[in-house]
């Protein structure tokens, strides 16, 4: 049975989430989508729960993104009628759970991210009589999957036509060379990234929608003609790469802090806390490589971390007393979620809820 009421009362490191920031967070950008007709498909490999899932798909979200076919099986319990799995599945083993999730929802999407990978996901599929719709990648910077050019894009397309069991179901990117923007420079981003997935979409099929996906270009994107889609995932708790980095989201909006304790001053300007890379994980921001920055002063640093220790500098760094507890915003969110079991739930300092985060490891 759990006792503790607040935050004080927790021992640390603990991931806690402000309900009150969480519930205004997912509004914003469902009001937008609503507002402009766009569906919106949330990527959970953010959050990883299924109590968000269910928030999201209250207000309004069309259908979820995923990044692992065990991350969708996990998400089943949220109620989530429509799964788009945005990864390459090439591994004979899937087929039988591709069947089973299929079998219990009413749409199941995949992604096509070259002709190679079309032509062994077919294989696939084909080994357990299932045909499914597929959105093909484009890659609209990033470097990752998707077709280069547009050649390349109209090659797969051809391979994806001549599949027994593939249906082209619309294209798809995932923006993330956006992160490195600035606020004012991101509209120009996202209407780059659109241009660019139109104009796969009128060479290949005009009928078919476009899906971009990014917390950083997801606010704009939801406003620009022709985009039938958005799968950003951050945005429900942001981070220093939104709330500082690029600014979509004001600092006030990040719902997830790292409740961490002042352990030790081992020379002056420098605290030590019990939160390190097993909390925080490996992730820095790219500019001034810190793992995260206290939430109410924005004044401390963790500025490094080894697996049990974060180190901190910044003003006011030599009073910090030992004992004495920090919330602080992580660099970068998503990898946070996925080293914890549970999220304290709070308004204020008062825990209200304890979620379990059901897809943590779900890399399969």
């Amino acid at each position: 049975m759990n006792t503790e009421t607040h935050l004080k009362d927790l021992d640390t490191p603990r991931i806690v989430l402000d309900l009150d920031r969480l519930e205004q967070n997912l509004k914003r950008l469902q009001d937008i989508c609503t507002q402009h007709g766009v569906e919106l498909w949330p990527h959970i490999k953010t959050h990883k729960m299924v109590e968000v899932a269910k928030r999201q798909i209250a207000l309004g979200a069309t259908g979820l993104t995923c990044a692992k076919i065990g991350e969708a099986e996990a998400l089943l319990p949220s109620g989530v009628r429509r799964i788009f799995i945005a990864h390459s599945i090439v591994d004979p083993k899937a087929g039988p759970r591709l069947a089973a999730l299929s079998r219990q929802l009413d749409e199941l999407i995949v992604a096509v991210t070259s002709a190679r990978q079309a032509e062994a996901l077919n294989a696939v599929l084909a080994a357990v009589d299932l045909t499914l719709p597929v959105m093909q990648a484009v890659d609209t910077g990033l470097g990752r999957e998707g077709s280069r050019s547009l050649e390349e894009a109209k090659a797969t397309a051809e391979v994806i036509r001549n599949a027994s069991h593939l249906k082209l179901r619309g294209f798809y990117s995932h923006e993330g060379q956006s992160y490195g923007r600035k606020l004012d420079e991101v509209p120009a981003a996202a209407e780059g990234v659109r241009k660019q997935l139109d104009e796969v979409r009128q060479a290949i099929d005009p009928s078919l929608p476009i899906w971009p996906g990014c917390s950083v270009t997801g606010f704009t994107m939801a406003t620009l003609p022709n985009v039938q889609a958005v799968r950003p995932g951050a945005y429900v708790f942001g981070d220093l790469s939104l709330c500082q980095r690029t600014q979509v989201m004001p600092w006030e909006s990040a719902a997830v802090t790292v409740l961490t304790t002042v352990v030790d001053h081992p020379q002056p300007g420098l605290a030590l806390i019990d939160a390190g890379s097993k909390t925080f994980s490996g992730d820095k921001s790219p500019e001034t490589a810190l793992s995260g920055i206290e939430a109410t002063t924005r004044k401390l640093e963790v500025f490094r971390v080894n697996e049990e220790h974060g180190y901190v500098r910044g003003e006011g760094v030599d009073d910090l007393a030992l004992g004495q507890q920090l919330r602080v915003i992580p660099s970068h969110i998503c990898p946070v979620l996925n080293l914890t079991d549970e999220v304290i739930v709070v308004r204020g300092d008062k825990i209200v809820d304890r979620w379990t985060v059901e897809a943590r490891g779900k890399v399969r």
